[in-house]
């Protein structure tokens, strides 16, 4: 995974350069990308020997985003050129988070035993960023295994009042 994250990085910095002031319109233009790319019958297709980069980019062009602008063809060429199309659905991630960073907002998942939607997430949305002092891009993930509680991971910070968790601690208290 690491290793993705390492080749997509230095793409998602550079045509995040590039369209800077069209940061919002290229999320869109990415993320529809993106999609196209993870399926796994075009990165068969991508990876055959026989077939041509132009190939591949006219594929993409029938099933992707209609209108790509040309900072958009040039990206995706580049991608098809040097074989980096299978990273693209890690560039777009990657892009997500400096379009974040320059707005002010981080990404914050909420692992919770229950769902959570509506005016709940409103309401624990602005706790949380209460207590990180960051505008959060918030997402729910149900992991009912934690019994009760959330648990937030914003960055490298974890906010953990799970039942699960104050039971492993009660655990460790009481073994210590």
């Amino acid at each position: 995974m690491a290793e993705i994250a390492t080749i997509a990085r230095p793409y998602a910095e550079a045509l995040f350069k590039v369209v800077h002031a069209q940061a919002a319109q290229a999320v869109e233009w990415l993320d529809a990308l993106a999609v196209v790319a993870a399926d796994p019958g075009l990165q068969q297709f991508a990876h055959d020997p026989k077939v041509s980069h132009r190939q591949v980019l006219e594929l993409i062009a029938q099933v992707g985003p209609k209108s790509l602008p040309p900072a958009g063809l040039n990206f995706l060429t580049t991608l098809v050129e040097n074989g980096r199309l299978s990273v693209l659905p890690e560039i777009a991630v990657q892009f997500h988070a400096l379009v974040d960073a320059q707005s002010g907002v981080r990404k914050a998942v909420v692992h919770s035993a229950f769902p959570i939607e509506g005016a709940a997430l409103d309401e624990l949305t602005k706790v949380f960023e209460k207590r990180f002092g960051h505008k959060l891009n918030v997402q729910v993930a149900h992991e009912p295994e934690l019994i009760g509680g959330v648990r937030v991971v914003v960055g490298d910070e974890v906010l953990d009042t799970s039942v699960k968790a104050r039971l492993e601690q009660m655990k460790v208290a009481l073994t210590a």
